[in-house]
Order: C-alpha cells, then sequence, then structure tokens
C-alpha cells in the first residue's frame, strides 16, 4: 500500500516537521500540492494533507488542489497541521474548510492531527518573537509519529 502526504510549510518549517515525521513511520512520498496532479493522486491508497493555519484555515493551496481533484470513491485520507492557535471545535475549527472539500470529493478521513507551532505573524506578538517559539519541539515531533503509527494500524497501511 503506497502512502502519499501532502504538505504546504511556508513559514518557519512547523508543518515539514511534522510531515516529516509522519512520513517515516508511514513510508510516505513527500510532496507539494504543486508537484500533485490527477495522475499523481491515483497511485497512491492512503494522503494526507496538510499545512499550516493561515486566517483560521489551511494554506489556500491545498485547498484549491483538493477542489481540482476528481471523485475518490472512499480513499483514506488524513488531515494534519500546526497552529499558533489551539484548534477548539465550536469557534476555531480550522479543520473543517479542507475536510468539507475533502468529504465532497468523496475521501474517507482516517484521522486529524495538529499541534502548535511558532507563529510570528499577528503584529501584536510579532516583538516577542511570536508564540509558541520552539514548537514542534521534540514531544510534538514523537505526537505525530505516534499518531502516524496509530493510522497505520487502523488502516493497514
Amino acid at each position: 500500500m503506497k502512502t502519499l502526504v501532502i504538505c504546504v510549510s511556508i513559514h518557519h518549517g512547523n508543518t515539514e516537521k511534522i510531515a516529516k515525521a509522519m512520513a517515516d513511520i508511514l513510508n510516505a512520498d513527500l510532496i507539494t500540492p504543486t508537484e500533485v496532479d490527477e495522475a499523481v493522486v491515483s497511485k497512491y491508497d492512503l494522503i494526507g494533507f496538510g499545512s499550516g493555519i493561515y486566517f483560521g484555515k489551511h494554506h489556500r493551496s491545498l485547498l484549491d488542489l483538493v477542489d481540482k481533484l476528481p471523485d475518490q470513491n472512499g480513499k483514506p485520507a488524513f488531515i494534519f497541521s500546526t497552529s499558533g492557535l489551539r484548534k477548539m471545535r465550536l469557534i476555531h475549527d480550522f479543520d473543517k474548510p479542507l475536510m468539507g472539500k475533502l468529504f465532497k470529493k468523496g475521501f474517507k478521513i482516517v484521522g486529524e492531527f495538529n499541534c502548535r507551532g511558532w507563529d510570528t505573524y499577528p503584529l501584536w506578538v510579532k516583538p516577542f518573537g511570536g508564540v509558541n517559539k520552539g514548537k514542534p519541539g521534540e514531544k510534538e515531533l514523537e505526537e505525530a509519529a505516534c499518531f502516524a503509527r496509530n493510522l497505520k494500524k487502523k488502516t493497514g497501511f
């Protein structure tokens, strides 16, 4: 079974660190949305979609990629992200836009992972060096690896 991890990591490399930890466990290929097309996706049995969180949702290039994909007929997928703010289902559920698009394309979501990441974007935190400096650290990388191990057991990939 082949696994693909699609990752957007721009400012501090936070999400790429998490993606690499997962890809290592899943023996997955790790690429960016610009390297993906319909033919690429069809070669894989499990696909991970992840990015940092920008204004409450995943990166635009990841959302746009999903819009361009054909129906996936129940293909398993997982979502991951890093964010400056904590995820809160009722008021700050940043997985919702991506998850909705994946459902519409026929993906079956088999897992979600989020951890804090170093964030220097809000202007009010920049003078202080940002928030969550040093994140993701060893603890978060181990949590990502644990998520991937559990995903592997759950899906058989």
